[in-house]
């Protein structure tokens, strides 16, 4: 399967919950604080923080579920050289969170883990996560390239392409992913003034003025 490489261009729609900006609030900073029971840290109003902490309370998925789909993420993003693996930054618990935040995803998911199970027991009499890294690798190549995938795998094809893109957003969210990327953030610059192989495209040069007081 593509690695890494071909995984940081796939672009995947917004999975995060909209922002709300708290710009009336007059209590002090004291009052504000005692009521915001989030658990990220992160500032946010209390009613935002209380639907995370909701959600975080509740399981969808279970302990076979969850297996199973640690193996999928590391699949698809293994550990390597740079950086880790998908597991590694978190994406099992992005997913379960994400299930529960968008519940659209909920079907899809688990009934693409099922079908995954009851095509690995017609192959290998085991659930996917039993089978060995041969017969796991070669389910999945039936399902990883839906140009070349036969028809009747139709079903994992789909859900094998919203796992992939779950796992490439949990990823790419994550201090790893951010890390691995080589994204800096916003950095302070200088403006150094236009190229000078553009300036000569268009037969222009700065005067001896402008370099002084401009660049």
């Amino acid at each position: 399967m593509k690695r890494r490489d071909s995984i940081k261009a796939i672009i995947v729609g917004t999975v995060a919950s909209s922002v709300i900006i708290d710009a009336c609030n007059t209590k002090d900073e004291k009052t504000k604080a005692a009521e915001q029971p989030a658990s990220t840290g992160i500032d946010r109003m209390k009613e935002e923080a209380e639907y995370e902490k909701k959600l975080e309370a509740e399981t969808f998925f279970s302990t076979h579920e969850m297996a199973t789909i640690t193996l999928l993420a590391d699949y698809i993003i293994p550990k390597d050289e740079v950086s880790g693996s998908a597991s590694e930054a978190g994406v099992p618990a992005f997913i379960e969170f994400i299930v529960k935040d968008m519940p659209q995803h909920q079907i899809p998911m688990r009934g693409g883990l099922k079908w995954l199970d009851l095509e690995c027991f017609e192959r290998y009499q085991k659930a996917f996560k039993d089978a060995d890294t041969k017969q796991q690798v070669e389910m999945l190549d039936a399902i990883a390239y839906p140009a070349k995938a036969k028809p009747e795998m139709k079903q994992g094809v789909a859900f094998f392409n919203l796992m992939r893109n779950l796992t490439a957003t949990g990823f790419y969210t994550s201090e790893i992913g951010v890390k691995d990327i080589g994204y800096m953030g916003n950095r302070p610059n200088q403006w150094t003034g236009v190229p000078d192989d553009v300036l000569k495209q268009y037969n222009l040069a700065y005067t001896e003025k402008e370099l002084k007081e401009c660049i």
